[in-house]
């Protein structure tokens, strides 16, 4: 019976993202310790944290998390999306990951879309920053990434838990993190009740980092473009939503012919897309969640060979 290669896939989702913390922290403290790990989008971004040794810092930094505190790095860009990516260069600072993904002690890779042939590419090496940002990069919010003379976009259109980039490195066993798996139906529920509140709560949490004197006019031109009605779905709610519908069904496909041997399911339903300022909750759930798998795990692993 030999040791098998454990490989982690990390899912999109967005502000549901942090879970994968937890997740990891308990995987950690039970002596499970993956050898490559494989990241969509915010997986990606998790997971180039936790390959560099720097989860912990990444906790801090997530629990910490306000809006007004970051709002001032995100370069405003209307061209091909509302934020350029560049922000992941100032979070990486913040608490110490750069250099290139092949300098990391495990394996890792961050999944993107080529936007010109919509196939998906897998970064394996080079800078981690600019890997992350184009796995990031998600349409109508974040604009995309330009490499060489090919641009990316964000990796969940194409595979949102990518099970076959473990294998594909050599996981024998893989463990996946699905962030999406509650939210088609209960979401639609819940912003027929809400009336579209989903997107002006992220328009205010982005005004409030603004300075006093620039509010209005900010909030006027936003108002007027993204606003919410009672009646119909704003432009935030109308864009997460039909998001999450379309990597639900492609998350489906994908694992129906590419299982892994233990799939984590956090339950965020009620979590919103960029509801970056509730990690405490997140990541206590994908603690849950790894805490309740973490028996059948064991008992797969000691079985395997």
């Amino acid at each position: 019976m030999h040791k098998p290669v454990i490989g982690l896939a990390l899912g999109s989702g967005a502000a549901r993202g942090w879970s994968h913390i937890g997740v990891i922290e308990v995987l950690e403290a039970a002596g499970i310790r993956p050898d490559v790990v494989a990241g969509c989008s915010v997986g990606a971004f998790v997971g180039a944290a936790y390959a560099a040794g720097k989860l912990e810092d990444l906790r801090n930094w997530a629990e910490a998390f306000s809006w007004r505190r970051v709002v001032g790095k995100f370069d405003l860009s209307f061209s091909g999306g509302l934020i350029s990516t560049g922000f992941v260069n100032h979070f990486f600072r913040e608490f110490g990951v750069g250099g290139n993904i092949e300098d990391f002690g495990s394996r890792f890779a961050a999944v993107a879309t080529d936007y010109g042939t919509g196939l998906e590419e897998w970064f394996e090496t080079g800078p981690v920053d600019r890997a992350v940002r184009a796995s990031l990069a998600l349409p109508g919010i974040l604009a995309p990434v330009r490499i060489g003379n090919r641009w990316f976009v964000d990796g969940g259109l194409v595979n949102p838990v990518p099970v076959s980039v473990c294998r594909a490195l050599g996981a024998d066993f893989v463990i996946a993190v699905n962030l999406n798996g509650e939210l088609v139906g209960r979401r639609r529920a819940q912003s027929a009740r809400a009336g579209g509140q989903a997107g002006s709560d992220m328009i205010d949490k982005a005004l409030s980092g603004l300075p006093s004197a620039w509010r209005p006019v900010v909030a006027e031109t936003l108002g007027r473009h993204f606003g919410t009605g009672e009646k119909v779905p704003g432009y935030f709610d109308i864009l997460t939503n039909s998001i999450n519908i379309m990597q639900d069904r492609i998350t489906r496909s994908r694992l129906a012919g590419e299982p892994p041997h233990a799939l984590l399911v956090p339950r965020l339903g009620g979590m919103g897309f960029l509801d970056f300022e509730n990690a405490a909750r997140a990541i206590g759930e994908g603690r849950r969640t790894a805490e309740f798998a973490l028996p059948e795990i064991r008992r797969m692993l000691d079985a395997f060979g």
